[in-house]
């Protein structure tokens, strides 16, 4: 017996028996001589940690665009504080932590620069329409590894397209992250709109904070342990009435307060701009791509714009301003 094999048998006689287990994985697309070591997903985990997408998300926009200081969130940084959270829930509820874990890394793979402002201006301009969710999946079906994708597990990648709030993940390890998600970016971006002088935790409606708490470690706290609770030795993972109406009450909040708010949104309209005029060149200009987004269209079918979309939506906030400036901005003439 290998130690992939121990791990599978430890995983049947520990976790409970509503878990995902790594043996009745429903496979890949393309099938795979098992590893010795690692099971199914933990292979994926890792194959999502050392993929190129992994790694821009530590430059593109969590909620405030382009914030001066170093302790305001990334999607990098988001991405592993869900994975903390659903990781937690997880092990107490002894369910598959590395599926739960594999899919928390990978559910925001696909997201764009400048965060959701930069989803909904391609989503407007491009006739196919575009979702964040979707694009995730696309990253690792299709993306990364030369068109090859990263050849992930049916249940991670299930997991990562139902991450969003209107998702049915089938696995409740899908379930886990699904709500770790919700709970990660309303309380950090509560904790970076405090640091940004938007407000102070008194101003929190009292009706939602009565509830869930009166810090961002209280509510963490809280609401991770009401979870367990409520989900021990169940084929479910839900919240008790109370706490999931406030957690969705203080969202809204949020929603008015915060993610719709003149201050991270100040500069949400040139950077929509700059996405789209970016946009149009590359629909006029498709011989401009890079060679792997040309290969797309010419051996994977895939369409202009959809080529297009994939090319801007992988890039960082940074990387975008500087293809902005190289082909709309003048160069200062110098003598030779």
């Amino acid at each position: 017996m290998n130690i992939r094999e121990s791990t599978e048998q430890w995983e049947e006689a520990y976790l409970s028996p509503y878990a995902a287990f790594s043996k009745n994985t429903r496979g890949r697309v393309r099938e795979e001589e098992p590893c010795d070591i690692r099971t199914a997903y933990q292979r994926d985990r890792d194959r999502i940690i050392h993929c190129k997408a992994f790694r821009r998300l530590k430059h593109k926009t969590q909620v405030f665009l382009a914030p001066e200081g170093d302790h305001y969130r990334t999607r990098l940084t988001h991405t592993l504080e869900v994975s903390q959270i659903a990781r937690t829930i997880a092990k107490s509820l002894r369910m598959n932590e590395d599926l739960t874990e594999a899919i928390a890394l990978g559910h925001d793979l696909g997201h764009t620069p400048f965060g959701h402002s930069g989803e909904a201006v391609l989503n407007e301009i491009c006739s196919q329409g575009f979702a964040h969710y979707r694009q995730s999946v696309r990253v690792v079906e299709i993306l990364e590894k030369d068109g090859m994708g990263l050849n992930l597990t049916w249940e991670v990648r299930d997991g990562i397209l139902n991450h969003r709030t209107s998702g049915h993940p089938a696995t409740l390890e899908g379930a886990i992250v699904r709500l770790s998600d919700k709970i990660a970016y309303i309380n950090h971006d509560i904790d970076d709109a405090i640091r940004a002088k938007m407000f102070v935790e008194e101003d929190l409606p009292a009706c939602y904070t009565d509830i869930l708490g009166h810090s961002v470690r209280e509510r963490l706290n809280n609401l991770i342990h009401d979870i367990i609770h409520n989900s021990y030795e169940k084929n479910d993972i839900i919240m008790s009435p109370d706490m999931e109406a406030a957690m969705q009450g203080l969202r809204t909040w949020m929603f008015q307060h915060v993610y719709k708010n003149e201050i991270p949104k100040a500069e949400e309209g040139k950077a929509q701009k700059m996405i789209a005029m970016l946009f149009e060149y590359y629909m006029e200009h498709p011989d401009r791509l890079p060679e792997e987004y040309r290969f797309l269209m010419e051996k994977k079918d895939a369409s202009k714009e959809r080529a297009v979309c994939d090319y801007i939506a992988g890039m960082s906030d940074s990387y975008a301003i500087d293809r902005f400036e190289e082909l709309f901005v003048p160069k200062a003439w110098k003598a030779i």
